[in-house]
């Protein structure tokens, strides 16, 4: 059997995620995003300082144009009720391989909720009302805000406690909860964006309106294509990181590796799979650093993170396994990064990297101070070290 190192999965890592790449060998946005299946975007920062660690020249335009003119990319709630940057040509595979069983399991919940808070008799039936009146409103009116929506459908009309009783408690809104299920079934987009790059607010658009009409896949297919194109950026990887990624059950992670006719190999003495063909040995790449944003895909690429993280697991993860900022050297998580007072980044080491990677990192760290340009970043979920004091 196959045996990887940590040292070929470090090398693999820099190469396939494209935290080596050079003007000569640059990717689009749309072309980086679908290498990588798709971008965090549950922090409307993250996507944009992704693309900034991984495109010579990135600007906030690049992704803005791809987003919202060109409609090449498309933000969409899928794998572990994540919102993500996808390739739009990408969003039937992505849909039947991960948002479908989203939408169901929010649809479930929203229903039930309308129910006990007396919204209406029949919480199902009263969904599938909702959803009718926003899509019908979008069509003859175009991108609209929540609030517009809110304001001009009756049927979105209603509130519920998410914790009676308690003190977090209080009535909310289901409106936003509709457009939830409607978003993850892929019935809406987020369109235009009225907040600048750092700031989430969507104006919704029906997606037969923004997108153009992809032919049908079977989840069988969607499901292979998927997990395909995750193990060649990712792999290799183990069943667990595979269950894990794409929200779903083990059966369906195995069933897929079953698909591909994956190859077993041994990672670190766990059982793990390769692509065919993708067994050949690594070359040991070039020194490299990063500095990758909070929630970035690669550092939340795995369950299993020793081999890049190590004994830093607990300073650079909240406690619910959301990572910070964080600051790389080949391959490995050596610490985090932030701004200080002065907008300026400042590089939180939580380990002596040598002369030469501190002088990379340092100046990676000017870098991007000057590419924000006083643009003021707030993860929203700092590590543990991203919060404290420099080490």
């Amino acid at each position: 059997m196959r045996s990887f190192t940590v040292d070929e999965r470090r090398a693999r890592l820099a190469r396939r995620h494209r935290l080596l790449s050079s003007p000569d060998d640059a990717d689009s946005v749309s072309a980086l995003t679908a290498r990588l299946v798709g971008l965090h975007a549950t922090d409307p920062s993250t996507p944009h300082l992704s693309l900034w660690a991984r495109v010579p020249d990135f600007t906030t335009a690049d992704l803005n144009t791809a987003l919202y003119e060109e409609h090449s990319v498309v933000k969409h709630l899928a794998m572990r009720r994540t919102l993500w940057v996808v390739r739009a040509e990408d969003l039937p595979s992505i849909q039947a391989a991960a948002s479908d069983r989203v939408a169901a399991n929010e649809a479930r919940r929203l229903a039930a909720d309308a129910q006990k808070a007396g919204v209406a008799p029949d919480g199902a039936a009263w969904l599938e009302i909702a959803c009718a009146a926003v899509l019908n409103h979008l069509g003859g009116e175009g991108p609209c805000t929540a609030r517009q929506l809110r304001e001009a459908l009756p049927e979105l009309t209603g509130t519920y406690d998410p914790a009676p009783g308690k003190a977090y408690g209080g009535d909310g809104h289901l409106a936003p909860r509709v457009l939830t299920v409607l978003s993850a079934r892929g019935h809406i987009v987020r369109g235009p964006n009225d907040g600048g790059w750092t700031t989430s607010r969507p104006r919704w658009v029906a997606t037969s309106h923004w997108l153009a009409p992809a032919g049908p896949i079977t989840p069988e297919q969607a499901r292979a294509d998927m997990v395909r194109r995750w193990l060649s950026a990712f792999g290799p990887a183990t069943v667990t990181d595979i269950k894990w990624w794409f929200g779903n059950t083990l059966g369906w992670a195995r069933q897929a590796l079953a698909d591909l006719d994956a190859i077993a190999v041994d990672v670190h003495g766990t059982p793990g799979f390769v692509l065919p063909g993708d067994e050949e040995p690594e070359q040991a790449v070039e020194p490299w650093c990063a500095l990758l944003p909070g929630l970035d895909v690669t550092t939340m690429g795995w369950v299993d993170r020793d081999w890049y993280v190590g004994e830093h697991r607990s300073q650079v993860f909240d406690r619910n396994g959301n990572a910070g900022p964080t600051v790389w050297v080949d391959g490995r998580v050596v610490g985090a990064w932030r701004q200080n007072s002065d907008a300026r980044v400042e590089l939180l080491l939580l380990e002596d990297v040598g002369r030469q990677a501190s002088k990379a990192l340092q100046a990676k760290a000017d870098e991007l101070t000057s590419w924000l340009d006083g643009v003021r970043i707030n993860p929203r979920f700092p590590s543990p070290l991203s919060k404290g004091s420099a080490g």
